[in-house]
C-alpha cells in the first residue's frame, strides 16, 4: 500500500477540512476518501494527478513516503494552518456539448462516464443543480439579426420529466429526442411537444412528450458578441434615468 491515504489525511488536517469538504474539491464521494485514508483503497491515476497538481506535490512524494507537516507547508503558500485565510467556494461543474461531440452525446447522454469526460467549465451557480452547456451551431434561433448565433454558448438546467408540462410557453430548451439534439423554444399542448425556431422560415419539430429523452431549460448565455437589444433600449434607459432624478429631487 502507498502513503497516499496518510498524506491526504495530513493535508486535510493542516487545511482544517472535513472529509466531505476535501472530497468535494476533487469530485469524490466522502466514503471513497475515507477508504483512501484508511488504506482500504488506492486512488485512480486521474485522482492522484489532480491531488498532486492541486497542492504542487509530486506524485512520487505523495505515494512513496509519509510527508511531514513542515514539508507540506513548503509545497504551496496557501497550504496553511490558518483555515480562515482561504474559504473554499464550490462552483458548479458544467459539462459542455460542442459541435464535434453532438453525435456522441446523443448516443451516450445517459452514460455517467461519458458525461464526466466531456469538456467542462466551472461557474458560480448553484452546485446542487445539474447543468449542461451547449455550443450553438446554426442560425435557427436568430430573428432579424438578433438571437443566438453559432459559437454562442447556452447553459441549461435539467428539467425533470414530470415538470416539462409546467414550463411556460416559449421557454428556451435544449432537448435530446430520437437522433437529434435540438435547441429551440418549447410549446406543450396536451401530450405533444412543439419545438419552434425563432427563424420564421424553419418548420417546427413536433414530438410526443414521452419521446423527449432529456430536457434542459436554458438559464444562462455566453454571447461571442454584444447582443443587439433593439434601438429603443437606450431611449428607455434615458427615460428611467430622468425618472430616478425626479424621485431623488422629491426625496430631498
Amino acid at each position: 500500500m502507498s502513503f497516499f491515504g496518510k498524506n491526504i489525511k495530513k493535508i486535510r488536517k493542516i487545511k482544517s477540512l472535513s472529509q466531505q469538504a476535501f472530497a468535494d474539491i476533487f469530485d469524490l464521494k466522502r466514503g471513497t476518501l475515507g477508504a483512501y485514508e484508511e488504506g482500504r483503497s488506492e486512488p485512480k491515476i486521474d485522482t492522484l494527478v489532480r491531488v498532486a497538481s492541486h497542492f504542487s506535490i509530486s506524485i512520487d512524494q505523495l505515494l512513496t513516503r509519509e510527508l511531514t507537516v513542515n514539508e507540506l507547508l513548503q509545497f504551496k503558500e496557501d497550504l496553511t494552518l490558518n483555515s480562515t485565510k482561504a474559504k473554499i467556494v464550490r462552483f458548479a461543474v458544467v459539462p459542455c456539448i460542442t459541435e464535434d461531440l453532438t453525435t456522441d452525446y446523443i448516443r451516450n447522454f445517459d452514460k455517467p462516464g461519458f458525461v464526466r469526460d466531456l469538456p467542462s467549465m466551472q461557474l458560480p451557480i448553484n452546485p446542487e443543480k445539474e447543468f449542461r452547456g451547449y455550443t450553438v451551431v446554426s442560425l435557427e434561433m436568430t430573428d432579424h439579426d438578433r438571437g443566438y448565433y453559432p459559437k454562442d454558448v447556452v447553459i441549461g438546467e435539467r428539467v425533470p420529466k414530470d415538470v416539462v408540462k409546467k414550463l411556460n410557453a416559449g421557454t428556451l430548451v435544449l432537448v435530446v429526442v430520437e437522433d437529434k439534439l435540438i435547441f429551440r423554444r418549447l410549446y406543450v399542448t396536451n401530450s405533444t411537444a412543439v419545438l419552434r425556431a425563432d427563424h420564421k422560415n424553419i418548420d417546427d419539430y413536433i414530438y410526443a412528450l414521452n419521446d423527449l429523452k432529456e430536457v434542459w431549460r436554458v438559464r444562462y448565455t455566453f454571447f461571442r458578441r454584444l447582443p443587439d437589444f433593439g434601438d429603443d433600449v437606450e431611449d428607455k434607459l434615458e427615460v428611467l434615468e430622468q425618472e430616478l432624478l425626479r424621485i431623488r429631487e422629491r426625496l430631498k
